[in-house]
């Protein structure tokens, strides 16, 4: 956020983080934002001065310095491209789903659903308040694509309202439980095939 000119307290960076990398990166705390400061400025990647105002408490801001432009310009050149690290609570949910009833699992993708609808709605307000800032043309073009992301999601997540009926209909008429509800595997460490096909044994 500071690369983009501005003298900002912790808090500024943190809310500017809440509407924007926030959708498609990660939202830090408050905390962890001036733990940040400290450290880039004991670097030099960051400088700051205190502001007093009249009857007001002194406010620190803060500034990319041009060490820090360089550090940045590099970092986003030369970084190599990795995929992107999905951590997915609710397909982590689906995964286990012959622990509980189809009917509760749509009702975790209906509200799995309402939740991308409002991340979209937000991006795509978010975006459209970057039109009439030059400096926020990648900020705002980052909003749009997170906006068609979640849209993307949405039609992802529509599509296992029907993927549960089948997982559900083939676990009923296949798979095996013991009294407890536990299930019994047909083929017990078939994972492992998996494995050593990963590993090139197989």
């Amino acid at each position: 956020m500071l690369s983009f000119g501005e003298e900002l307290t912790g808090n500024d960076l943190k809310k500017w983080a809440d509407w924007s990398i926030g959708f498609f990166y990660w939202s830090p705390s408050v905390s962890q934002v001036y733990a940040e400061l400290k450290k880039l400025e004991s670097l030099g990647l960051v400088n700051s001065r205190t502001v007093v105002e009249v009857g007001a408490r002194g406010r620190r801001l803060y500034a990319i310095t041009d060490t820090g432009t360089e550090a940045l310009r590099d970092w986003s050149r030369d970084a190599k491209v990795e995929m992107p690290v999905l951590k997915h609570g609710v397909m982590l949910r689906l995964w286990m789903g012959h622990l509980l009833a189809p009917e509760r699992l749509k009702m975790i993708v209906k509200d799995h659903i309402a939740n991308l609808e409002h991340n979209a709605n937000e991006a795509r307000r978010h975006a459209e308040h970057s039109n009439d800032e030059p400096a926020w043309a990648f900020s705002r073009m980052s909003l749009r694509w997170a906006d068609r992301h979640f849209q993307a999601e949405i039609r992802l997540a529509e599509q296992l309202l029907d993927d549960i009926d089948e997982a559900a209909q083939w676990f009923r008429d296949e798979s095996e439980t013991s009294d407890n509800g536990r299930v019994r595997p047909r083929h017990p460490g078939r994972w492992r095939e998996a494995e050593e096909s990963d590993d090139g044994t197989a």
